[in-house]
């Protein structure tokens, strides 16, 4: 018999959201199964707090969902997404002085550097301005970057780099430094790991090419609007259909995964061989987060006003303390000053809290599987540069590790990145292919953030695991 289905897809994140929409763009009859409720992975929103607060439960600013080279192809904004742009992308309060902000200009980010001024635009102004070149080649297998090797040679030499080696030996001063080690921290590893630098280098040029902004009404928007584009296209969605074996599954001539990799060995079993499921249960997970979302009576109270112009605040003071409290997580330790990063949506978005009312969406991080409650620690990093914050707090809601492994299956142990960004693993996700999205198996593929390039919300896993699938559906 004949299968019913062209393709299923596993896991409705927004990689398998992606994937589904590029297999029925391609006049494809696909069925995605998700086994919560609801869908979105990372890209959820919930009143955690109080009736009224609107918060998003992982992923909030998306600098690569709108620069992503395939999301913004879409026409997402025909099924309701509206991006909102902060006038400010990201700033990073300094003790006693004036913050570091990332502008949407590259000119105006070097006028507040000082004596770095020159040095910042002249690492990051050629990059901005191949912007969509580099996000082609960046966002995608190592082998990507084959079609823009001079924007990827100007871009990797650097990147290569640790993020403290990188900042010390271009910048001068506290102001620059920190800024850009705001920047790397999102790589949630040491900042003089290799390749540190890369994350460092994509954020700042992200956020002048395309900004940091949030989807209007919530994170879970995006993947709304999504889901609607894929119904349109004749895709469909089935919602609290959890998946333990291949054999509960319709029959397909492909079949593609957005689940970590462990699950992905479990599912398929012995359509597998055990050494590549032995591959897949040895992928190494990165440390956790754990989160803190708030109800505020008024704005965060900086003392750099200035920040309450800014979606995204780093905090953790000087490139060092930040390296320092990095290192700390690696080592499996909590930092008494954790590196912190703060999101304000409220400020640009009144849908998402009562008028005169505030969210703060705020996270640090912590070694896997941690049980320690780092609220205090957070809040005191946000009133070290915001003196009043605490007494504005109307309620409080933490996400741990546990929560959060128990929130979405592909967070192992609180990894919200789909696994380590580190070593061989940075390229070779989650095990060493020449198509890292295939599998032994002809007819299965992962589209996880556990293949390239990674975590974050830009779909690229999912586009490229698809376009993997339907050259193996044009064969059959």
């Amino acid at each position: 018999m004949s299968p019913e289905l062209d393709a299923v897809v596993v896991g409705a994140g927004p990689n398998g959201l992606a994937a589904a929409i590029r297999l029925a763009r391609a006049g494809r009859k696909v069925l995605l199964v998700e086994a919560e409720d609801s869908i979105g992975g990372g890209c959820r929103s919930a009143a955690l707090t109080l009736p009224g607060f609107v918060h998003d439960i992982c992923a909030a600013v998306m600098p690569l969902g709108a620069g992503s080279p395939f999301l913004r192809r879409l026409p997402l904004e025909d099924h309701g997404l509206e991006w909102i742009q902060p006038p400010v992308p990201a700033g990073h309060p300094l003790d006693g002085g004036a913050p570091a902000l990332l502008h949407r200009s590259v000119e105006t980010t070097a006028a507040g550097l000082g004596r770095d001024g020159a040095a910042y635009r002249r690492l990051v102004h050629p990059l901005v301005e191949r912007w969509r070149e580099l996000a082609e080649a960046s966002l995608g297998p190592a082998t990507e970057g084959v079609r823009h090797p001079l924007v990827m040679a100007r871009f990797g030499i650097p990147g290569m780099l640790g993020a403290t080696r990188l900042a010390t030996s271009v910048f001068r001063e506290e102001p620059a430094r920190a800024l850009f080690a705001g920047m790397a921290g999102h790589s949630i590893l040491p900042l003089s790991r290799p390749f540190t630098a890369a994350f460092g280098l994509m954020l700042s040029v992200s956020g002048h090419a395309e900004g940091w902004p949030m989807p209007r009404g919530g994170a879970a928007r995006l993947v709304e609007a999504m889901a609607s584009y894929l119904t349109s296209l004749g895709g469909r969605i089935e919602t609290g259909r959890p998946v333990h074996s291949l054999d509960e599954l319709p029959s397909a001539l492909v079949t593609l995964f957005d689940l970590d990799p462990g699950q992905v060995a479990r599912i398929a079993g012995d359509r597998l061989p055990e050494r590549y499921r032995r591959k897949l249960r040895s992928f190494r997970h990165g440390p956790a987060a754990h989160k803190l979302d708030l109800a505020i009576d008024g704005p965060i109270p900086w003392a750099a006003e200035e920040l309450g112009e800014a979606g995204t605040v780093h905090i953790g003071g000087t490139m060092a303390e930040i390296a320092r409290a990095e290192a700390e997580v690696a080592r499996g330790g909590h930092p008494e000053r954790p590196y912190v990063l703060v999101a304000q949506q409220s400020l640009f978005d009144p849908t998402r809290a009562p008028a005169g009312q505030h969210t703060v969406w705020a996270y640090c991080h912590v070694p896997a599987g941690s049980s320690v409650d780092m609220t205090d620690r957070i809040e005191a990093q946000i009133e070290r540069f915001a003196p009043g914050f605490r007494e504005r707090i109307l309620a409080r809601h933490t996400t741990s590790p546990a929560d959060y492994a128990g929130y979405n299956r592909n967070y192992v142990r609180g990894d919200i990145s789909g696994g380590a960004h580190d070593g061989l693993q940075l390229f070779a996700r989650p095990a060493m292919r020449p198509v890292p999205y295939a599998t032994p198996a002809p007819d299965l593929f992962i589209c996880s953030a556990s293949t390239p390039p990674g975590g974050g919300v830009h779909g690229m896993g999912g586009y490229h695991a698809a376009g993997a699938a339907l050259r193996r559906l044009r064969r059959a």
